[in-house]
């Protein structure tokens, strides 16, 4: 007969979870010390990892994430690794092979910075297994990706962009945000802010023609490039080569590309030493590279030069008033000035050369010009890592640029090799207040966020051109400069103070409020054409559900190279404190992207 009155009690114990391990990474610290992260569900505070079959001390970061430095003998590839619960209910996890990096988060991290479109957590990974030079050179042979030429008629893509141009800037962000050759194209577009052309004049076909020979220059030599950027039609029809004939008896053909060509592109206006720092006169003067007499000669020796016939021959008459975007300029030699011509330190072209003879004539003499490897590596430095190079990192590079160890002059791999891997670009990997890096310019602020955080189009023509409307508003679009000093000259220096950071004259308050209201569209899923997932089930998202803090660290991570300030990292936290889940990975975001850390590449 049950009784209401009769009770009884036993002892519950509660046990720690079972612990799993999904992944596993080691990065170097120094020698044969590495940093062992492991990632997971059910670690408790107290849990150690089992590295290789022995326990070693162990952090507790989070609930699914735990990290130890261990020791990682040379040569070692495969490392298992699992974690064991304490009691109550000590248990083990399962066990996974670490992937053994050869490289740091903050050397891969950085180093994408400098060199492609933006990191991403894969991409950050794929240089930490590789190691920085490998990636290189992986990179130098990976092929090239060519923006499309556009045909007439035009396609539905560019009929839905309304212009050829805007077609050309589609291609443009699809390939500098999509494409596997990321070192090439970040070579290429700094390259383009050197030798500036601009479809404000120009045809946007050969635009795309343009950007595809600098694509496919950009690890040829320095040379290649100097010549294929000359007789390119859009050069030629922007700085006014194309269609220049020899002059009249006492007048000269026209000066521009002539005096651009050194000016801008390859010496500058007066001589250097080999560190960028300029040579002076007996009174301290600068020395000028070149007299206009020069810059007359010159102008005579790029004379003769055309438009090709459509099948890319010689026309029968000059000028071809039938202009062909998509092939090189060709000469008519009876257009051509014939007579000698005296060039730079002496050198004299002789009388009754053709056109081709003294374009070679002359951008020899031009190459072989002492300012060229310290004027034009400064500026590629500039663009890639540092907008105050060092006089000491400036002519190191441009040792390499005059002599790539086996006598080659102008060798662009071994340059760009140098800049990535000198010890100035390197300082930061191991040193976050090391005093280097520059402004992000806003077409590159905008790729490196839609790289980090992944996008997808769904524009119904699969058009990317509704960027340059964003971009538009920082100042910059694809191929858009309003002259040929580019968006921004590198010798800018930031009002009322010394300091040399060419993006800055980019930067006012205006531009400054509108990359504000442009990050929040981004966060907010709000470009037109695009879908960003910044929602509670998005990776970042499930990142916040389980931990705040691991959704930082990642921000961190992709965005920062793992270098956030810890006092940075604790104001997130507290902003995102209380948040939904989505809420907590917008304005985390948000607060990374706007920041000034952020904003100046370190």
């Amino acid at each position: 007969m049950a009784s209401p009155a009769v009770f009884g009690s036993a002892p519950l114990s509660i046990l720690n979870p079972i612990p799993s391990v999904s992944a596993a990474g080691a990065a170097p610290v120094s020698g044969t010390s590495y940093t062992l992260e492991v990632d997971g569900a059910g670690f408790v505070n107290g849990a150690q990892i089992q590295a290789g079959g022995a326990t070693v001390t162990t952090s507790f970061v989070s609930s699914t994430e735990l990290q130890a430095t261990v020791t990682i003998p040379n040569g070692t590839t495969s490392l298992s690794v699992s974690v064991m619960n304490p009691s109550p209910g000590a248990s083990a996890s399962n066990a996974v092979n670490a992937a053994i990096y050869l490289t740091t988060v903050a050397t891969a991290a950085r180093l994408l910075d400098q060199s492609t479109f933006g990191p991403s957590l894969a991409t950050i990974h794929q240089v930490q297994s590789t190691g920085v030079d490998a990636w290189i050179t992986q990179q130098f042979s990976t092929p090239d990706t060519p923006l499309a030429n556009i045909p007439s008629p035009l396609p539905a893509l560019c009929l839905a962009a309304n212009t050829p141009t805007n077609c050309e800037e589609s291609e443009w962000w699809q390939t500098v945000l999509t494409g596997p050759d990321q070192l090439r194209q970040r070579v290429a577009f700094a390259l383009s802010e050197i030798f500036v052309i601009s479809s404000d004049t120009d045809n946007a076909t050969t635009i795309t023609y343009y950007h595809n020979t600098l694509a496919q220059d950009a690890f040829t030599n320095f040379y290649t490039v100097m010549h294929d950027v000359t007789v390119s039609p859009g050069m030629g029809a922007y700085l006014n080569m194309l269609n220049s004939a020899k002059a009249p008896a006492g007048e000269i053909p026209n000066e521009n590309y002539a005096r651009e060509l050194m000016q801008l592109f390859t010496t500058g206006l007066n001589l250097l030493n080999d560190d960028g720092s300029l040579q002076l006169d007996g009174s301290g003067n600068p020395i000028p590279t070149y007299t206009q007499a020069q810059v007359q000669e010159f102008a005579a020796a790029y004379t003769g030069w055309t438009y090709a016939t459509s099948s890319g021959g010689v026309p029968t008459k000059f000028p071809n008033n039938t202009a062909n975007y998509l092939a090189p300029m060709v000469a008519v030699e009876n257009a051509h000035d014939m007579t000698a011509k005296t060039l730079l330190n002496g050198t004299v072209l002789p009388a009754g050369q053709t056109a081709e003879a003294d374009l070679q004539g002359a951008l020899t003499n031009i190459f072989n010009h002492q300012n060229v490897g310290p004027f034009v590596c400064k500026q590629l430095i500039q663009h890639l890592v540092t907008s105050t190079p060092s006089p000491a990192y400036v002519a190191r590079v441009a040792a390499v640029f005059a002599n790539n160890g086996s006598g080659v002059r102008g060798d662009m791999q071994a340059v760009i090799r140098a800049i990535l891997e000198d010890q100035d670009a390197r300082a930061g990997d191991t040193d976050p207040t090391y005093d280097g890096g520059h402004l992000r310019e806003p077409m590159l602020w905008m790729t490196n966020f839609l790289r980090a955080v992944g996008f997808t189009n769904t524009d119904a023509n699969g058009s990317y051109f509704s960027l340059s409307n964003y971009s538009n508003n920082l100042s910059e679009r694809p191929y858009r400069s309003s002259s040929v000093f580019n968006f921004f000259p590198p010798s800018y220096v930031v009002p009322q103070t010394t300091l040399n950071a060419p993006e800055f004259d980019l930067e006012n308050s205006a531009t400054a409020i509108l990359r504000l209201s442009l990050a929040d569209s981004f966060v907010n899923n709000k470009i037109t054409g695009f879908t960003i997932d910044l929602s509670a089930t998005s990776p970042l998202g499930q990142l916040a559900a389980s931990s705040p803090d691991q959704l930082v660290d990642m921000l961190g991570t992709i965005f920062m190279h793992g270098q956030m300030p810890s006092d940075m990292r604790s104001e997130i936290l507290s902003a995102i404190g209380g948040l939904g889940t989505a809420q907590q990975v917008r304005v985390a975001t948000y607060l990374v992207i706007t920041s000034s850390q952020y904003k100046v590449m370190h």
